[in-house]
C-alpha cells in the first residue's frame, strides 16, 4: 500500500510540476527560471505543513507517504534547479545563477518554516 501511496502522489506531481513551470516561466521574459523556483519552493511549503501536521497527530504516515513523499517529491525537483543554474552560470549570466542558488535556499527553507509552523497554529 505505502508504494502505491507514493505512485499515486508522484503521477499526480511530476505532471504538475511541468504544467506549473510552464504556465510560471512563460508569463515571465526573463532567462531566471521562475517556474522551476515556484514549484520548489511551493513544494517546500507543502512538506513542511505535511510533515508538521504528521508531527501534531493531525495526519497520518499515509498522508505524507502520498503527499510529502510522492506529490512533493515528484513536484520539485533538484536536478532541474541544478541544470538551470549551471546554465545560467555558462551563458554568463552569473548574476542570476547566485541569486537562483540563494533564493531558493532562503526562499526554500523559509516555506518549509513557514508550512511546519502553520501545522503547530492549526494542529499544535
Amino acid at each position: 500500500m505505502n508504494w502505491l501511496l507514493m505512485i499515486v502522489g508522484a503521477a499526480v506531481g511530476a505532471p504538475l510540476r511541468y504544467l506549473a513551470d510552464r504556465r510560471i516561466q512563460a508569463s515571465h521574459d526573463t532567462v531566471f527560471p521562475w517556474g522551476t523556483f515556484a514549484v520548489n519552493v511551493s513544494a517546500c511549503l507543502v512538506l513542511g505543513l505535511v510533515t508538521g501536521a504528521v508531527a501534531a497527530g493531525a495526519a497520518s504516515s499515509q498522508v505524507q507517504l502520498l503527499v510529502g513523499t510522492g506529490l512533493c517529491g515528484a513536484l520539485s525537483t533538484y536536478s532541474t534547479f541544478s541544470y538551470e543554474t549551471l546554465r545560467l552560470a555558462q551563458d554568463g549570466a552569473r548574476f542570476f545563477a547566485a541569486v537562483n542558488v540563494t533564493a531558493s535556499v532562503v526562499a526554500g527553507l523559509g516555506a518549509a518554516f513557514v508550512g511546519a509552523s502553520l501545522a503547530q497554529a492549526f494542529w499544535g
